[in-house]
């Protein structure tokens, strides 16, 4: 008998696998529900940093007894505040509460305790000591966001702005919202009963027709992107092309909205012979796309086709949010390689970067971050556990869907993209606002799933471009490789890319390095249009004043202030470091494969 039991012992291990992947099945799948019960976060992380607040909480009778009396004091304050006027009472800032109507009562009083009660919650969120950052962080976070549910400015009875309109309209304002309420919620159960429907609704603002309108042809296309190139409106040009390397994770066209605030038509306008990259909307074929091809098939692709249309060695780069991390990525290993003769490189860098690739004259990067250490309000959705549940989430379709990608960003301003859209639409009956920013909004896109998985695992959670260790074509990218003068934008309100994060590329590069901070968020602060009042920005040069690093609130603090459109800043930035103007060409027909905005950028999907 024993003679035989080795022969068995391969049958043994086959059922052992077995049940080792029907238990890792199973849990994945309860995971997975979990998971979509909490609106795709990972319960397990939330759970794991309130844990952590509240018994870092438990453990610190100190901090109980100081919070104890800060309720008394705030109770008191409102209490006050609530039943009468004080002297030396000022406007109330919050735009929740704006309307006379919220200094009566009894909203005066439900204003004021509603007020205290978020002062004391956002307090006691505050750092415990010896909580993670990341912890502290989400827990502040969440707290915010219950706070702002249950502000009384978003319920039919306690807002007093809500009842007078629906007295002088005698109730009207209330059925619409209820029309609208009812409206929505079908479009969520016919999404939710059949996702792959492919039901869409028109855009408000239609592509080609409305927004990305800017006269060019596309004249380079490979599995991942359109290149197009657009028609010169000026008799003469600045010899050196300006290629825009857009975010991938929404359409391009974002730099070419309307006419009036068109990034692409100003710069056009001003003599410059302008590309853009328009990516391709992935499907679940592309699952296994990787942040190298984003790179290599991307934006090195569409250098090398710059140089082969335009005819010229030098090209101005600039990148917007993640198509600026591409470029920063590139732009490092170029300034690497220019030290290193042809015949040198590796195999790994003969197959993803081309041979003839142009000098970058410049590099501007806009909203864009090249170190995650302090990515804003993204972090909150960034660990281990998170990520392995968006991975698990991503992989069974093969992308991360745009709907998913448009709720992340709903929540970093729920207050006014959730809770004061609700008010305005079901309980006062207004219709969404229709502009071309919010049309283009609504135009999502998706990532694939490897690309995602890769980029968030490598910049967001390890950081590994800013600490050197991000590998591409075989070997490293340190950014201090960059040898193009660079111009660096931020904006004074981003959520996205935070202003001090974008600030620290000043830590990581040699090169002159130009920074400006333009007034607004990370879209309406990066379409500025000259003309559009009540913008300005502030515009400084370190290393061209030999002071070497400098705070940013000291930036800010001393950095001159500029009224009017930073476009107009970085049109002369661009200028100076150009040759002289040339006879503009018109775009080969021979190269034009179809009329902007191409066919890339129409491709959309109901998920």
């Amino acid at each position: 008998m024993p003679e035989h039991i080795p022969a068995q012992m391969p049958l043994f291990d086959e059922v052992r696998q077995r049940q080792h992947e029907a238990a890792h099945a199973m849990d994945a799948s309860v995971k997975g529900r979990m998971a979509r019960a909490a609106g795709g976060l990972s319960p397990i992380a939330l759970a794991l940093a309130q844990a952590d607040w509240a018994m870092h909480l438990m453990a610190s009778p100190g901090r109980q007894s100081v919070l104890a009396q800060r309720a008394w004091e705030l109770g008191a304050q409102a209490w006050q505040h609530g039943v009468m006027a004080l002297p030396g009472d000022e406007p109330d800032k919050d735009a929740r509460f704006a309307d006379p109507l919220w200094n009566q009562w009894p909203y005066r009083w439900l204003k004021a305790g509603y007020q205290a009660s978020d002062a004391w919650w956002r307090e006691a969120a505050q750092q415990c000591g010896g909580m993670s950052k990341h912890h502290q962080h989400m827990v502040n976070f969440f707290t915010g966001q219950a706070l702002d549910a249950l502000s009384p400015s978003n319920w039919l009875l306690t807002n007093p702005e809500v009842l007078r309109l629906a007295q002088e309209t005698g109730g009207r304002s209330l059925l619409d919202g209820y029309q609208y309420f009812l409206q929505d919620l079908q479009e969520y159960f016919n999404a939710r009963s059949d996702p792959s429907s492919g039901r869409l609704e028109p855009l408000p603002y239609a592509v080609g027709r409305d927004v990305a309108v800017t006269p060019g042809k596309v004249v380079f296309r490979n599995h991942l992107i359109e290149l197009i190139q657009y028609s010169p409106t000026t008799g003469k040009v600045l010899p050196e092309p300006v290629l825009i390397v857009p975010s991938c994770i929404m359409k391009y066209y974002i730099l070419d909205l309307s006419p009036h605030n068109s990034m692409v038509k100003y710069l056009v306008g001003q003599g410059h012979t302008v590309f853009v990259i328009s990516w391709r909307n992935p499907d679940a074929g592309d699952r296994d796309l990787k942040m190298q091809d984003y790179l290599s098939s991307g934006v090195l692709a569409a250098l090398a086709a710059v140089k082969q249309l335009s005819g010229r060695p030098r090209v101005h780069a600039l990148g917007y949010c993640l198509g600026g991390t591409f470029l920063a990525i590139v732009a490092a290993t170029l300034g690497r390689l220019a030290h290193k003769p042809r015949k040198a490189r590796t195999e790994r860098e003969r197959e993803l970067i081309p041979d003839d690739l142009p000098e970058l004259a410049s590099v501007i990067l806009l909203a864009a971050q090249t170190d995650f250490s302090d990515p804003g309000e993204l972090g909150v959705f960034i660990d281990a556990e998170q990520l392995a549940t968006l991975r698990q989430r991503m992989n069974e379709r093969g992308y991360m869907s745009g709907r998913q990608m448009g709720g992340s960003f709903i929540y970093l301003a729920a207050r006014s993209l959730l809770w004061g859209r609700n008010t305005r639409r079901y309980l006062m009956g207004e219709d969404d606002a229709s502009f071309d920013l919010m049309s283009w909004n609504a135009d999502t896109t998706r990532l694939p799933a490897r690309m995602h998985a890769e980029y968030l695992d490598a910049l967001f959670l390890n950081n590994a471009l800013a600490s050197g260790q991000y590998r591409f074509a075989g070997s490293t990218v340190a950014l201090m490789d960059i040898d193009a003068p660079m111009l660096v934008v931020a904006t004074t309100r981003d959520h996205v890319s935070p202003w001090k994060s974008v600030y620290k590329i000043h830590l990581q590069t040699s090169t002159q390095l130009t920074f400006v901070l333009a007034e607004g968020g990370h879209n309406a602060g990066i379409v500025s249009e000259p003309g559009h009042p009540r913008r300005s920005y502030q515009i400084d040069c370190t290393e061209c004043s030999n002071q070497g690093w400098v705070d940013p609130e000291d930036w800010k603090q001393h950095a001159p202030t500029v009224q009017g459109s930073w476009w107009e800043a970085m049109h002369a930035w661009i200028a100076e470091r150009s040759g002289k103007p040339v006879a503009a060409r018109p775009i080969d027909p021979a190269h034009a494969l179809a009329d902007a905005p191409g066919d890339y950028v129409m491709v959309r999907y109901a998920d």
